[in-house]
């Protein structure tokens, strides 16, 4: 069961479960907390939980405007300051990496270390392996059902409103993020960057990203999509377990991150 905490912009619905040092889990775009189906038990045993939907999404409901990705970072800064209250591990999926890049940006000292997954920091189009995907995502596309039917199912808004955060989320994916390199090598987190071999998002531009966080990780699943955690969630979790709970070990013949140790970063 969840409940709702009040933020500054929007009344916003979460789930909790599990004991330890806490730990977001930031789902994706058109999504809700039904998709991290495979990652709770797991994360569960180690991490306290906390699952908040996000505006416009699952239990939450939608705001007046567009959406944008930093306000609904600015929702995840304050409900980790009202909710959490104190630093997290954030695990974003998808348009929940590009929520978890944002917030390790402007709030390091609520964060702990991150894991983004099949996450962009361009506009989909600019970043998107099928850029072309944007102009068939109409509500009642088939492709669409299983995010409808999630919508529908939770929604406090009404079946009837989900053509219109359709077209918010996907006017949203085409102009944003725009996240600068410069901004990515702010992050002071360790970061773990996970995606699909077969992902929405292309290789080059994952490489991009892993490349433009400081001392950054690198982990490409075989065999999945854009839904790598529900497709291999046994070695999606044992990923995210490990980041989260090891430090990097010294490798023995360094190259991108014997240049960081040479500038004064940590040597791994």
């Amino acid at each position: 069961m969840g409940t709702y905490v009040q933020l500054p912009g929007v009344r916003t619905w979460y789930e909790s479960e599990g004991t330890g040092d806490p730990l977001l889990l930031l789902h994706g775009g058109l999504c809700t907390n039904d998709t991290w189906g495979p990652q709770r038990a797991a994360l569960a045993e180690r991490y306290r939980l906390f699952l908040p939907e996000r505006r416009g999404h699952g239990h939450t409901p939608d705001v007046a405007g567009p959406l944008s990705y930093a306000a609904m970072a600015d929702d995840t800064v304050a409900f980790i300051e009202s909710a959490v209250g104190g630093p997290a591990h954030l695990v974003g999926w998808s348009d929940g990496g590009i929520v978890a890049l944002l917030v390790a940006i402007a709030r390091p000292d609520l964060i702990r270390k991150v894991v983004v997954i099949g996450a962009n920091f361009l506009p989909g189009p600019q970043s998107s392996a099928a850029p072309e995907m944007l102009d068939h995502m109409s509500p009642d596309a088939p492709d669409m059902a299983m995010f409808r039917d999630m919508y529908e199912a939770a929604s406090p808004d009404g079946a009837g409103h989900w053509p219109i955060v359709v077209e918010k989320v996907v006017d949203m994916i085409r102009t944003q993020p725009t996240i600068s390199t410069d901004d990515l090598g702010r992050i002071s987190a360790p970061t773990l960057v996970v995606m699909g071999d077969d992902d929405l998002v292309t290789l080059e531009h994952t490489i991009a990203l892993y490349r433009a966080v400081p001392g950054a990780e690198l982990a490409v699943v075989p065999g999945t999509s854009h839904a790598l955690p529900m497709e291999k969630p046994e070695q999606v979790n044992r990923l995210v377990l490990d980041h989260l709970a090891h430090d990097p070990v010294p490798t023995l013949f360094p190259v991108r991150r014997a240049r960081s140790t040479a500038a004064g970063g940590t040597p791994s």
